[in-house]
C-alpha cells in the first residue's frame, strides 16, 4: 500500500514537468517566430512588403525549418498562425507543422525560416482543415520582395497564400508546391490545457493568447496594423 502510494505521489509531482517541458519547447518558438518578423520589418529593401502584411488576413511563421537532401530531399518544422479578430487586429496563435518533398539534385542540408501569408477567405479556409497541401489545394505563390509591392505580378496579387523564404538575412519569394500544412494539435493542447481547434483558436478567438505570445504578438501588430 505504501509502495502504490509512493508511486502515485511521484507520478504527480512528475506531470508539471512533463507540462512545462511542452510548453517550453511553444515558448521558444514564439521567441524565433517573433524575431523573423522583426527581421522582416527592419530589412525593407529585402524584406517582406509592410503593404503586403497589411493586407494578409492571417500570418504564419515557421523559423528553422530543416531541409536535408541528396536526389530526394524533404524538409519539417514548427510553426504558429494568427487571423485578424472583426476588429482587425490579430489574435491568439496557434500551431501548426509543415513538411514537404522535393526531387532533384540537391545536396548538403540548411535550416530555413518560412513566412505565410494568408490573403483572402479562400486560403482561409484551406488553413482551417486538418491539414492541406500547398500548391496542390491552396493556391500559393511566392511573395514579392522589396520596400513596395509595385512589382508584384498578378499572379500575386491574386493568390491565396503568398509565400517567403529566409536564409542568411534576405527574404525571398519562393514557391513551396508539395509542401502539407497539419495543425499541431498536441501543441495547442499544451499551450491552451485543453484541446481546441484552429478555428476555435483562429476565427472564432474563444481562447485568449498565452503570456509567452505578447512579444510575437507585439511585433505582429507592429507590421500589420491597418491604417
Amino acid at each position: 500500500m505504501k509502495t502504490t502510494l509512493g508511486l502515485l505521489i511521484c507520478a504527480m509531482v512528475a506531470l508539471p514537468t512533463v507540462a512545462d517541458d511542452r510548453t517550453s519547447e511553444q515558448r521558444e518558438l514564439l521567441q524565433r517566430a517573433g524575431a523573423v518578423l522583426k527581421a522582416s520589418l527592419e530589412a525593407p529593401d529585402k524584406g517582406i512588403p509592410k503593404q503586403t502584411l497589411e493586407k494578409a488576413e492571417c500570418v504564419g511563421v515557421f523559423p528553422d525549418v530543416k531541409k536535408a537532401a541528396f536526389i530526394v530531399g524533404g524538409q519539417g518544422g514548427s510553426g504558429v498562425f494568427t487571423c485578424r479578430g472583426k476588429n482587425g487586429d490579430m489574435g491568439a496563435p496557434a500551431f501548426f507543422k509543415i513538411a514537404g518533398g522535393s526531387i532533384g539534385w540537391q545536396f548538403g542540408g540548411q535550416e530555413t525560416d518560412l513566412v505565410l501569408l494568408v490573403m483572402n477567405d479562400g486560403g482561409m479556409n484551406h488553413l482551417l482543415k486538418d491539414r492541406f497541401a500547398l500548391g496542390a489545394e491552396a493556391t500559393a505563390t511566392g511573395g514579392p520582395v522589396g520596400r513596395t509591392i509595385e512589382a508584384a505580378t498578378d499572379a500575386q496579387m491574386h493568390a491565396q497564400i503568398l509565400s517567403w523564404s529566409r536564409s542568411q538575412g534576405a527574404f525571398l519569394g519562393v514557391a513551396l508546391n508539395g509542401s502539407v500544412v497539419r495543425q499541431d494539435a498536441r501543441a495547442n493542447r499544451a499551450v491552451y490545457g485543453k484541446d481546441v481547434s484552429a478555428k476555435s483558436i483562429l476565427i472564432d478567438h474563444t481562447v485568449n493568447a498565452p503570456r509567452d505570445a505578447s512579444a510575437f504578438l507585439k511585433t505582429l501588430r507592429a507590421g500589420t496594423e491597418r491604417g
